[in-house]
């Protein structure tokens, strides 16, 4: 053999055994050449499903009900009989006027009833003696007449010294200014020592706080806005009206719920706003005061047939909007503008972009790009995922 037929041999040699094998991809890509697996990804399948939503707005408390607080009588205020900012009971007495000039007129009362009365008495016994005798021819008509008047007239008498004498008793117990209702007492505005001059003098407001209402404002495109989603049937009101829920300044929910009693129709110039109004239980000693700044929760309303995906799942487009990549029935991965609404708990609620039966990626969506081919993760048994988790380290 040559040196020029060996060196042939050699080289086909090389060739063969440099070529691709029978099985492996012949672009290079098969584990022979290093190629890399389609990137993992989480993804659900698009259902449709009747959904709550809630709506949050600012709102501040107020009592259910302000009564003010004021003297009936004329008077020296002689005590102040509640702790400013304390609960007060209906019927509790909060001041006392001096009642010394009132006892003296409810006795001058009593002592003119009393002589009207024998008066009247007098005046019926000399009608009833003239009665008889002017049957019998024995007194002129003119006597008899005047005898009935005299009668007739102390009657009249009496009564109107009793009626005084009601008067008195009422003049004397409203020394005694009693709480109109249950609440809390607000500061005094007259201290002992003042004088009284009736009803035009405010000592002080009363305000009931259970059950506590609390006033917010709805936003008139909002307003406008859900209005529209009822009326094309994308939201569906509660029958009762919302139930209301409210988030404190500390960010606690507040542990009772109530109802929407009262929502304005009209808008208010200043704020822009329609407003609304809730009622909620506030026992003695409840969490809520008069004045706080709390979250205003209206829950109760639903969404028929909606499309929910992850928050994570929806990304910002680049060219505005939203966007989320589902898997086309090739297994790539491809952007899909979405319309988004509000939230629910953990999700978006899509408006526009998904339909029924469509695969959304929920996990992974950040290392793909339009026409990536994707593999969809095995989901594991809860059983599998809690033995795959790392043991803790032991003490030393």
């Amino acid at each position: 053999m040559s040196f020029k037929h060996l060196f042939v041999l050699l080289t086909a040699a090389t060739l063969a055994a440099c070529s691709p094998s029978d099985g492996h991809d012949k672009g290079g890509k098969g584990p022979g050449m290093g190629g890399m697996p389609p990137p993992e990804v989480n993804a659900m399948t698009v259902e449709l499903h009747s959904l709550p939503v809630s709506f949050e707005y600012v709102g501040q408390t107020a009592g259910s009900r302000e009564v003010e607080v004021r003297a009936r009588v004329t008077g020296i205020l002689v005590s102040r009989n509640f702790k400013e900012g304390g609960r007060v009971e209906q019927g509790q007495s909060l001041y006392t006027i001096d009642p010394a000039p009132f006892q003296a007129a409810l006795a001058r009362a009593e002592a003119d009833v009393a002589a009207a009365e024998a008066r009247h008495e007098q005046a019926a016994r000399n009608a009833a003696r003239l009665k008889p005798l002017y049957a019998e021819k024995a007194v002129s008509q003119k006597e008899y007449d005047d005898a009935a008047s005299g009668e007739a007239i102390s009657a009249a008498d009496a009564k109107a010294a009793r009626a005084r004498l009601i008067e008195a008793r009422l003049n004397l117990s409203y020394t005694k200014v009693e709480a109109p209702a249950s609440g809390v007492a607000s500061r005094s505005n007259r201290s002992e020592g003042s004088l009284v001059s009736g009803p035009d003098v405010l000592l002080t407001t009363v305000m009931q706080v259970d059950p506590i209402w609390v006033n917010f404002g709805i936003p008139d495109n909002d307003a406008s806005r859900l209005q529209r989603e009822v009326d094309a049937k994308r939201l569906v009101l509660p029958k009762g009206g919302f139930e209301v829920q409210l988030r404190l300044a500390d960010g606690t929910m507040y542990g009772k719920t109530g109802r929407l009693n009262f929502s304005d129709v009209r808008v208010n110039p200043a704020t822009g706003t329609r407003e609304a109004r809730a009622e909620l239980p506030n026992p003695s000693g409840g969490a809520l005061q008069p004045g706080q700044f709390v979250r205003v929760i209206l829950k109760g309303a639903t969404i028929p047939d909606a499309v929910a995906v992850p928050q994570r799942a929806v990304l910002e487009n680049p060219q505005g909007g939203k966007i989320v990549f589902t898997i086309d029935d090739k297994g790539t991965a491809q952007p899909r503008p979405v319309q988004v609404g509000e939230w629910s708990g953990e999700n978006w609620i899509i408006t526009k972009g998904l339909n029924q039966g469509e695969k959304v990626i929920t996990d992974g969506v950040m290392k793909l790009g339009p026409g990536a081919p994707v593999r969809i993760a095995e989901q594991k048994a809860p059983e599998q995922q809690q033995a795959q988790q790392p043991k803790p380290a032991a003490k030393k």
